[in-house]
């Protein structure tokens, strides 16, 4: 069954391009466009749809409060942010959002997200409605950073490990070092089912990327990551990590 989506822009070309690229995935049907909140809202009250693809810069209502109203209907589809700002990630995962897409973005990125809406339309209970932590969001695959007065999004599968040094967190990725906004505790708990583990009270490390396990004195030891990165492991963590790995 083909997942029905809904496009809301108050722009013509962009609702056409993002159409069109839609229109490619063979296991999607567009069978709704929005030019403002009000339709938008309208549409999502009359019929049953998937996902909705979000602006945010819009006349009247932003699409962040668009989708604030969707989280509190019956049954909401899947909430996917387009827009050209980065800086609006953070509260828009706080919206639960299912995904955020800057501009300009390739097809091989829409798939990604329509894989995720699938497992979605399979599930909605998986993303939870739990306590979340800042931050915290199930299948979202961005991580906010910053980056020269503004706000980037990171893949997480590009970061190698997250430090914690006086008072500040660093995110380690390909690419640069980035401050982080939110603490290790929060970030241990946003990544922990991503492969993520925490090795020592300072270091937060994705253990896809450790090639390598030097021991130490007194039942420590170093894990070696991708780029003869070394990171330590604590004496308590030990344990912890060789169970992990099946050593």
């Amino acid at each position: 069954m083909k997942i029905k989506a809904l496009i809301v822009d108050d722009e013509v070309p962009a609702r056409s391009e993002l159409r069109y690229m839609l229109q490619e995935i063979s296991n999607v049907e567009v069978v709704g466009e929005a030019t403002n909140a009000d339709e938008a809202i309208e549409l999502i009250k009359a019929l049953s749809y998937d996902v909705v693809f979000l602006d945010i810069q819009m006349q009247g209502l932003t699409g962040l409060q668009v989708a604030e109203i969707i989280k509190e209907l019956p049954s909401s589809p899947a909430v996917v942010f387009v827009t050209a700002y980065g800086e609006y990630a953070v509260k828009a995962f706080e919206l639960d959002a299912l995904d955020y897409l800057v501009k300009p973005f390739e097809e091989k990125r829409l798939v990604q997200t329509i894989e995720k809406v699938s497992r979605y339309k399979a599930d909605p209970k998986r993303l939870g409605h739990k306590k979340k932590v800042k931050g915290e969001k199930t299948g979202v695959d961005l991580l906010p950073v910053q980056e020269k007065g503004k706000m980037i999004l990171l893949p997480i599968n590009d970061i190698a490990y997250i430090h914690a040094q006086n008072e500040r967190i660093f995110v380690h990725a390909t690419g640069g070092v980035y401050p982080a906004s939110s603490n290790l505790k929060e970030l241990e708990s946003r990544l922990l089912s991503r492969g993520f583990f925490r090795t020592h009270r300072s270091y937060l490390v994705n253990i896809h990327k450790a090639k390598e396990i030097i021991p130490m004195f007194h039942g420590s030891f170093i894990l070696r990551l991708s780029g003869e990165i070394e990171v330590p492991v604590s004496r308590r963590k030990a344990s912890e990590l060789k169970s992990i790995l099946g050593m």
